[in-house]
């Protein structure tokens, strides 16, 4: 031994958005530069860090959950609570056994200045014996172009936890692009609060799509989520590279006028629906999915079914169901007429249900075609991985599939997704 300070392992976990989680990989890669030795949530560590999510009441208590999993897991490790949560709460994060640092989402990017400050094991080395924070597949990485909200929402709480929207520069986001490019990621998603809000000097997000196109080798590019009123022909017509992924996320919300209008959303059906006809229109083989709300205050059995209706005819391919949850603070809180949970969990069946049914319509019509997809992982000697349009893929194969495209024709439907056969090269 060379007699040097072995340097503490850090844990890092995550809970929410496509957001929180471009955050924890950042600061993962901040923290194997700073020479901390990356381990998985379920190792032992010295610290343990949590990104936390607060959306919904669930979430709330799985950050809970965690964290006091992660202390009876390892009673020593330091147990650090940082994200939406924990700007929303620290009192009720600072009450739990082992935690001892609570970052809100204004303090989590001096995370790692803080743990040089006050870390008890000593000063980290210079040379990390690690890589970067990843999730040990290498495909898929998170860039997070864009953050903070301030639509407000009736029933959301974002914009209490992430009130300071701002863009990050194009030429950091294509430097980043470039370094995960670089580590081996084949697959780039952008992500953000409202990443169709992005501007920077003049730059808006079609800007940044070109920027990136133009001037990386990225394999596949992933946005991941946008409104409706954001849908415009120019910004579509980029799809028209093949780089960039055919799957768009639209968050509907409800497919009632009138709970669109409670919600304090920006849109009406009709215009979800026009964007969602250009972007067919534009985008080969694009797949559209979506999120809904279920039981917001107010919601009479009538508009439940005309969300129920709406949604049938958008033929989603995938449908993320909530069942309303009180956030507070929030308009939605203190409204009269509060669904109750019974009712809720009924509507919730109801979609989900519906959900279902798309999911497997929308896979079904791609049996017996070939597509590409990024394979990911080995699980019981079966590999997974996506297509570009977000299909679910299944296959056997001996060899080594990890972050490779290859063709594979679509068979049967199997689990959440479709089974394939990987084309002999």
């Amino acid at each position: 031994m060379d007699g040097r300070f072995k340097s503490p392992a850090v844990a890092l976990d995550c809970l929410g958005c496509k957001l929180n989680q471009a955050e924890i990989e950042q600061i993962g890669r901040q923290l194997a530069r700073a020479g901390y030795r990356l381990v998985e949530p379920g190792e032992k560590a010295d610290i343990y860090i949590l990104n936390t999510c607060t959306v919904t009441h669930v979430a709330d208590r799985k950050s809970r959950h965690m964290l006091r999993l992660a202390h009876r897991r390892n009673p020593d490790a330091r147990l650090i609570a940082i994200g939406c949560y924990a700007e929303r709460a620290r009192r009720e994060l600072e009450g739990i056994d082992g935690v001892d640092l609570v970052l809100g989402n204004d303090d989590k990017s001096h995370l790692v200045q803080s743990l040089g400050e006050s870390v008890r094991y000593g000063q980290p080395v210079v040379d990390s014996p690690g890589g970067y924070y990843y999730d040990g597949s290498r495909t898929r990485t998170f860039v997070k172009i864009q953050d903070g909200c301030r639509n407000f929402c009736a029933y959301c709480i974002v914009p209490a936890v992430r009130d300071h929207p701002e863009s990050v520069p194009v030429e950091r986001v294509v430097t980043e692009i470039k370094e995960q490019i670089s580590d081996g990621y084949k697959e780039i998603v952008l992500t953000g609060t409202e990443i169709g809000a992005y501007s920077h000097d003049g730059v808006s997000l079609g800007g940044l799509l070109e920027r990136i196109i133009s001037e990386t080798a990225v394999t596949r590019l992933r946005v991941s989520s946008l409104q409706p009123q954001e849908i415009s022909p120019e910004l579509i017509g980029l799809w028209r590279d093949r780089r960039l992924c055919p799957h768009f996320h639209l968050s509907l919300q409800s497919g009632s006028d009138s709970v669109l209008k409670r919600m304090k959303r920006r849109y009406t059906t009709a215009d979800f629906q026009r964007a969602a006809s250009l972007i067919r229109e534009i985008v080969p083989d694009v797949s559209l999915t979506t999120d809904i709300i279920v039981g917001f205050p107010g919601e009479t059995e009538s508009e439940f079914q005309e969300s129920l209706s709406f949604c049938g005819q958008m033929r989603f391919a995938r449908i993320h169901v909530f069942p309303y949850s009180p956030r507070p603070g929030t308009v939605a809180a203190s409204m009269t007429s509060q669904v109750t949970s019974r009712v809720k969990k009924q509507r919730s069946q109801q979609m989900l249900t519906l959900a279902e049914n798309s999911l497997h319509n929308f896979e079904r019509s791609y049996l017996g075609r070939t597509m590409t997809v990024l394979w990911e992982q080995k699980d019981g000697g079966i590999w997974s991985g996506l297509t570009g349009n977000y299909i679910r893929v299944y296959a056997r194969g001996r060899e080594d599939l990890t972050n490779k495209l290859l063709p594979v024709t679509l068979e049967k439907i199997y689990k959440d997704g479709v089974w394939g056969e990987v084309i002999a090269r």
